[in-house]
C-alpha cells in the first residue's frame, strides 16, 4: 500500500516520459516522477488536485502542499481508502508480590 495525499496544483505538466513539473499556487515548483502520481482527485471542484505519494512529498519541501486529505493505493493503482495501522505498546506494570502465609497447607 502506498499512502498518497491530495495536492492542489496550479499545473502539472509532463516534461518527459518519466517526469512531471508540478507548480503550486505560490509559484513553487518541483519535479515529480510519473510513477508517484496516482491520478487526479475528482472530489476537488475549484481547482485541479492530484494524488501524489507521501514519501516523494517528504523529499520535495519546496512544493507547497496541504497534507489534510489522504488515502491509500494498492500496488495495482486502485484507491482502497484510509487504512491506518497503529501499534499499541502496553505499559509495564510494577506488581509487588506479597507472601500470604494463610494460603499454604
Amino acid at each position: 500500500m502506498t499512502k498518497c495525499y491530495s495536492i492542489r496544483l496550479d499545473s502539472l505538466i509532463s516534461i518527459s516520459d518519466k517526469c512531471y513539473l508540478a507548480t503550486a499556487f505560490d509559484g513553487s515548483e518541483a519535479l515529480i516522477p510519473k510513477s508517484q502520481v496516482y491520478g487526479q482527485d475528482y472530489d476537488v471542484r475549484k481547482s485541479e488536485a492530484y494524488w501524489i505519494s507521501a514519501w516523494i512529498l517528504d523529499k520535495k519541501p519546496e512544493l507547497q502542499a496541504s497534507l489534510k486529505k489522504w488515502t491509500n493505493f494498492s500496488k495495482a493503482g486502485k484507491n482502497i481508502g484510509q487504512i491506518e495501522f497503529k501499534h499499541h505498546i502496553p505499559k509495564k506494570v510494577n506488581k509487588d508480590v506479597t507472601y500470604d502465609g494463610t494460603l499454604t497447607r
